[in-house]
């Protein structure tokens, strides 16, 4: 009796273990992604498909068990980095990661050789430990903004050491900001209101500042550490 009642238990724990659900692969595409054009910006091994902001090779970056690591702050520090290609219309998938107290963006647009900054010619998707961070935030500097331009609505970060989800729009001068599953903002490139935004913004006396229809798209390496994986992109024709 008692093999028969340790049989039925390790049949019942294979049963259960054969039941749990995997973790899906990151850095891929399923067959339905790639006939619907979606392209990786990052496979989790290498960096081939990205450079440095006005510069060259990447630099500080790390590679983590299939997952990007920005530099940070310190001796190894690396700059902004952008994709080597260009886009104009997009819809843009990233999963990200902060940790305490850190600070970074994604940047579509981006324009290199007129600016020495890459947030002076190319808006922003902020990044940022909402909960955390130790000074107050404007309403326009939390995560899903369009950074000193337009606030998140709704916009909820799940907790720290969770991903989140963000899907970035550009359709002509339509942008959308979507994070974990919501709009969170939504405007029109170089319509009345925005410009009446950028004469408000640390943005007034940038002249380059939204103004290309395309360019490359950025991530910031501006202070602690932010983590990258599940980067893709699809082209609208």
């Amino acid at each position: 009796m008692k093999h028969l009642i340790y049989f039925v238990m390790s049949a019942l724990l294979l049963t259960v273990a054969g039941c749990t659900p995997k973790e899906p692969e990151i850095n891929t595409l399923t067959k339905k992604e790639i006939a619907e054009g979606w392209e990786l910006l990052f496979d989790g091994k290498s960096l081939s498909n990205w450079k440095t902001f006005n510069g060259g090779e990447v630099t500080g970056w790390k590679i983590v068990d299939g997952i990007l690591h920005n530099s940070g702050v310190g001796a190894d520090h690396g700059g902004d980095i952008i994709t080597k290609k260009e886009f104009q219309n997009f819809e843009l998938y990233v999963e990200w990661k902060i940790a305490a107290e850190s600070n970074s963006g994604i940047f579509y647009h981006c324009q290199e050789g007129v600016v020495n900054a890459i947030y002076e010619s190319a808006p922003e998707y902020q990044l940022i430990d909402d909960k955390g961070w130790p000074t107050k935030l404007k309403d326009s500097q939390y995560s899903g903004s369009n950074y000193d331009m337009n606030a998140p609505v709704n916009a909820e970060v799940v907790p720290i050491d969770e991903w989140n989800k963000t899907r970035i729009l550009v359709d002509g001068p339509h942008v959308e900001h979507w994070l974990n599953g919501k709009k969170v903002v939504e405007y029109e490139l170089w319509s009345d209101d925005w410009k009446a935004r950028k004469e408000e913004s640390k943005w007034r006396d940038k002249p380059y500042y939204g103004m290309s229809k395309s360019g490359h798209i950025g991530l910031q390496d501006h202070g602690g550490l932010t983590m990258f994986r599940n980067m893709k992109i699809r082209e609208i024709k």
